[in-house]
């Protein structure tokens, strides 16, 4: 027989990759006041930074996507980094095991884990994921973080929701999509600037197939059918890689909603998040992903430009750098328009083992990278921009989660985008350590 001791479990023992080190879950919901900052916090940044992520309460989940939603959010305000809290999502599956298919298979879109991103629209917040409802969040004064419930526009939303809706600067309304095993496998969706719920056309695609993220414009609406093919029978995720089934681009006008959607063929390759897309000209669209050759190889994902001929029919494919970089975001008063500068993160995946951790700030003009090492052992998470003044594309900050696995603590880091390679601007110290998660946002106060 075969001994271990506690510190060297077996293979059979040993957390999934997805559940062990910063990936494993926290145990407990903290607030805590007056944190300590090195440097100085922005008097200009008032409001709450919220990102979320999976947290699994009870048990080992089969897959990194599967944990039950927990948001992290800070509270800066006055040059102070006034409180910070965690809470769990509670969803009806966190708070009563509602399951998200009944015992004929029917899908609940009420139940879910609301893990993924959380979003401001129309004065409510949510958490998001995409095979589920929209969960409100209260973050007033006294209720900050606590769940509200799930959200369906007033019973007009029949689908999922995707958790990268797109705002649209210039008419404030929400862009956004659900997909699911169910024809139509799509569906565009649109709400005004108010919140009401108002386009909802289903978009015919050969099969039900993951799609994570998609494109707004000024113009158009771009939509990613990739190769990742739904296969109930497949372990973790139910999807599969299928290069067979092709790779395409979905471009629909926007000031004609139900009209034709006009797909054209791409490389086949998989892409979880678009950076940006803004129109040039009538018949041009670009388009800036985080790239992956595929999601069964062990290619990192890169910055790529996608550049749409409408006249030609074609699509351009160019790499752009060779740098891993994930979780792409921009300035999102620049969404769907163009801008000129994006970020990226560097840093560890589930399985691909310690990646030194870094932020990327891409010029899409010149093609010039900078990069912010954070040294030995501390890893970033997605990094959100602040605005510092009312100018789209001006300066402002980056915000991010910062790990540090050699004291297994995290911090929240801020870094000024006009030299982001500099020291942070501040570092606030954490009471707990922040798990890594998805997405998040900058959420201002509202200007009185």
């Amino acid at each position: 027989m075969t001994t271990t001791s506690p510190s060297t479990p077996s293979e059979s023992t040993a957390p999934p990759p997805h559940m062990a080190g910063n990936f494993a879950p926290v145990t407990e919901e903290l607030t805590a006041y007056d944190l300590p900052v090195t440097g100085v916090i922005p008097p200009e940044l008032s409001g709450w930074f919220l990102r979320n992520g999976p947290n699994p309460k009870d048990a080992v989940t089969a897959h990194w996507f599967l944990g039950d939603g927990m948001i992290h959010g800070l509270r800066l305000e006055g040059g102070r980094a006034v409180s910070y809290r965690n809470r769990w999502v509670r969803t009806s599956t966190f708070t009563d095991g509602v399951p998200v298919r009944d015992e004929r298979g029917r899908r609940n879109l009420a139940a879910g884990v609301a893990n993924t991103h959380v979003v401001r629209h129309a004065g409510r917040t949510f958490a998001l994921v995409e095979s589920s409802f929209p969960y409100e969040i209260d973050c007033s004064p006294g209720h900050e973080l606590e769940t509200v419930g799930p959200h369906d526009f007033g019973g007009r939303l029949t689908t999922a929701m995707t958790a990268h809706p797109k705002t649209c600067p210039t008419t404030g309304e929400l862009h956004f999509f659900g997909y699911g095993s169910t024809r139509p496998h799509l569906t565009y969706h649109r709400a005004d600037a108010s919140g009401e719920l108002v386009i909802s056309r289903p978009v015919e695609v050969p099969q039900h197939t993951m799609m994570h993220d998609f494109h707004l414009t000024a113009g158009h609406v771009v939509f990613m059918d990739l190769p990742m093919v739904f296969d109930r029978s497949h372990p973790g995720m139910p999807y599969r890689w299928d290069e067979g089934y092709g790779a395409r681009l979905g471009v629909l006008r926007r000031d004609d909603p139900y009209g034709e959607v006009r797909w054209l063929s791409i490389d086949p390759c998989y892409v979880f998040h678009a950076l940006n897309a803004h129109d040039d000209g009538d018949q041009r669209i670009v388009l800036y992903v985080s790239r992956y050759a595929d999601l069964g190889g062990v290619a990192p994902p890169c910055l790529w430009r996608w550049t749409i001929d409408l006249a030609a029919g074609t699509v351009t494919e160019e790499q752009l750098d060779d740098q891993l970089c994930e979780f792409p975001r921009v300035d999102d008063r620049l969404t769907g328009q163009a801008a000129r500068f994006g970020h990226g993160t560097t840093g560890e995946l589930p399985g691909t083992g310690y990646i030194p951790g870094a932020l990327l700030r891409y010029d899409l003009q010149t093609g010039e990278v900078v990069r912010h090492a954070f040294g030995a052992g501390r890893t970033p998470g997605e990094a959100v921009f602040a605005p510092a003044d009312d100018r789209p594309g001006g300066p402002g900050w980056l915000i991010t989660y910062v790990h540090d696995a050699t004291t297994d603590t995290s911090d929240l880091v801020i870094l000024d985008t006009e030299d982001i390679s500099a020291d942070p601007v501040a570092t606030v110290h954490l009471p707990q350590r922040v798990p890594f998660g998805f997405h998040g946002n900058w959420l201002p106060d509202p200007v009185s």
